[in-house]
């Protein structure tokens, strides 16, 4: 079986935790629809997703509780966003930031994100964030990671050249993971040229929960850059 068919219902996780508080309840039944990215066909030119003219496209994949979304889009209204998270909750937490900061730059897909990916063109994404995404640490469960083979050469086909890949990880097995793929890709080179260059967040970065919890825990997360050739 390949890799993309068995990433199938691979949604990372719980789809829904708590009971949605109202106002969550609601804009998940009136913001959400309005947000939301077609759920079918290919997506022609994704900067016409949005109701202004974008200046570029980027795409996060597994926005958790939206803290890092949120800050992009508010600093760079001028950019379109897609952020891609099948948490119900998280979902609903980021649609409220988007209307408590007055957001007009995000769209939204509530799945697994390679559902979505392949049906964007090729050359049509500025920047893509995979950040915290599940490790999935048990070796029988390493095939739902979101990094493969398979879903590296979907993401270089959707980057224009020159675009950059982030990834965050405090999972130490997963960095490795994540960097034994890009170092056998030929579509993407990793720049670091000291430690500091993974160890250190970059200098946009506003901090997550998941950061939060490792930093708790003990664990050193590595922020790795890669480069679309």
């Amino acid at each position: 079986m390949s890799e993309m068919a068995n990433r199938r219902g691979a949604f990372f996780g719980r789809r829904k935790g708590h009971r949605l508080r109202a106002h969550h309840a609601g804009l998940m039944a009136d913001a959400l629809p309005r947000l939301r990215v077609p759920q079918e066909g290919p997506i022609a030119d994704p900067a016409r997703l949005f109701p202004q003219a974008v200046s570029d496209v980027w795409l996060e994949i597994g926005f958790g509780g939206g803290e890092h979304l949120l800050a992009q889009a508010e600093a760079h209204r001028d950019v379109g966003i897609i952020g891609c998270e099948p948490f119900v909750n998280g979902m609903a937490k980021l649609l409220a930031g988007i209307e408590a900061r007055g957001l007009a730059n995000v769209r939204l897909h509530g799945a697994d994100a390679m559902l979505l990916i392949p049906r964007l063109p090729a050359a049509s994404i500025g920047r893509a964030f995979i950040l915290y995404p599940d490790p999935w640490p048990k070796r029988r469960h390493r095939k739902r990671r979101f990094l493969s083979d398979a879903t590296l050469a979907e993401l270089a086909r959707v980057l224009r050249p020159g675009a950059v890949l982030r990834f965050a990880t405090d999972i130490d097995d997963y960095a490795a993971w994540t960097l034994a793929r890009v170092q056998r890709s030929a579509d993407f080179v990793w720049e670091a040229m000291r430690a500091d260059d993974w160890r250190r967040a970059w200098d946009d970065w506003p901090g997550t929960r998941y950061e939060a919890k490792a930093f708790r825990e003990g664990r050193r997360p590595s922020y790795l850059t890669f480069r679309r050739r």
